[in-house]
């Protein structure tokens, strides 16, 4: 992981300036090592915002469950900015027993979707996932495109099925009623989300 040596005024005016910038949005920090993302994209952005959209048309219906853009999760009870991380899009389903604390989450989702940028180190995050109980994460993999559903099996998360242009193949959620695959298009690939009854939406 790269990592940029600060003394404590420098680090305290460089966080001070990206929470003036509403960078540090996304910004997460790793076992008290503090990681600046990288800024997302216009693309990465509008996907975020019509997946998160995707996935409320199609299992919003559902009693009690719970969908959010960004948001923060923690393994900590308290000073919890000492390890979090937040990913793109995140499904609670009922009976989760994550606890909400207001500026974050005490444990993981059942379902959530990671985006990722130039530089991106998502998948370094799945061992903290799988800790927080996340049960499944989705991976959109820009370069090349490709996705990734990854599922967690006793502590650790599996790479139980991918979607490439090349190899359309849907790949099915045991957590959600949807399947994923990438349709080839122009001027990027097309993300299918198929709910079990047959209907469709197209990012």
């Amino acid at each position: 992981m790269p990592k940029m040596l600060l003394s404590r005024d420098q680090f305290r005016r460089l966080i001070r300036r990206r929470k003036e910038s509403g960078a540090y949005r996304w910004d997460e920090v790793w076992d008290g090592v503090y990681v600046v993302s990288p800024d997302p994209d216009i693309q990465h952005q509008w996907l975020a915002g019509y997946l998160l959209h995707t996935l409320i048309a199609a299992v919003g219906h559902i009693d009690g469950i719970k969908l959010f853009p960004s948001i923060n999760i923690s393994d900590r009870p308290d000073r919890w900015r000492k390890n979090c991380r937040c990913p793109d899009a995140a499904v609670f389903l009922p009976g989760n027993p994550a606890e909400d604390r207001g500026a974050y989450w005490l444990g993981g989702p059942d379902f959530l979707i990671e985006i990722l940028s130039p530089g991106d180190r998502a998948r370094r995050k799945l061992p903290f996932f799988a800790k927080v109980g996340v049960r499944e994460a989705l991976i959109i993999d820009r370069n090349p495109w490709r996705l990734e559903l990854h599922r967690r099996l006793d502590d650790q998360f599996l790479l139980v099925g991918t979607s490439s242009p090349s190899d359309p193949e849907p790949i099915a959620s045991k957590v959600l009623p949807l399947s994923f695959r990438l349709v080839s298009g122009d001027p990027r690939p097309t993300i299918e989300v198929v709910r079990q009854d047959g209907a469709r939406w197209f990012v």
